[in-house]
């Protein structure tokens, strides 16, 4: 498979695996604890922005949670200070995540993609500013432009450190084992 088209997949792997993870989880915390739990995404291909990307669509539990623990505590900083903390607390989470996954020491590359959003969404929110009411994109054409430069940056910085680390073949090993292991279970009842 072409690398370009390799890693087209990857993005929509990565985001269905996670909808469907986390999804499992909410679901399954909320029958056993009778909570409503809202849901994890909020059609982030539909983002018209980085900012609406970041903070109201992708992930939105841990949104939540760093624009309370870091964003708030950084933001009488100024607003630059502030994001940059917060992507950068993401950036570190990710990494560690990623150490845990492939056991090999971290590149940086996914703290720096965490870092280049956070100073991009920075960007974005000061031109909004600056042309406020007097111009912008339709959705036809920031909502390609959000996605596609999500999906450059994160093959350029966020993936290659995935891949190198064969998460993509650990991914299909575990989710071939999971699959099989429900195949014997049902066979077995």
């Amino acid at each position: 498979m072409h690398p370009k088209l390799l890693l087209f997949c990857y993005c929509g792997s990565l985001y269905i695996g996670l909808e469907f993870t986390l999804l499992a989880v909410g679901v399954t915390t909320a029958k056993v604890l009778y909570l409503e739990i809202e849901p994890p995404f909020h059609s982030p291909y539909l983002s018209t922005s980085l900012q609406d990307f970041w903070g109201r669509r992708w992930n939105l539990v841990i949104s939540n949670i760093l624009r309370l623990t870091v964003y708030e505590s950084v933001k009488k900083c100024g607003q630059l200070p502030a994001q940059l903390a917060t992507f950068l607390v993401s950036g570190l989470m990710h990494e560690i995540i990623c150490f845990y996954l492939k056991r090999v020491n971290p590149t940086w590359e996914i703290t720096s993609f965490f870092l280049l959003q956070g100073f991009c969404v920075y960007l974005e929110v000061k031109v909004k500013k600056l042309v406020k009411g007097r111009w912008s994109l339709p959705p036809m054409v920031s909502i390609p432009l959000t996605v596609g430069f999500l999906m450059i940056t994160s093959s350029w910085l966020l993936f290659p450190p995935l891949i190198q680390g064969r998460f993509d073949v650990k991914s299909r090993r575990e989710i071939v084992a999971f699959v099989d292991y429900v195949k014997i279970s049902a066979a077995s009842n």
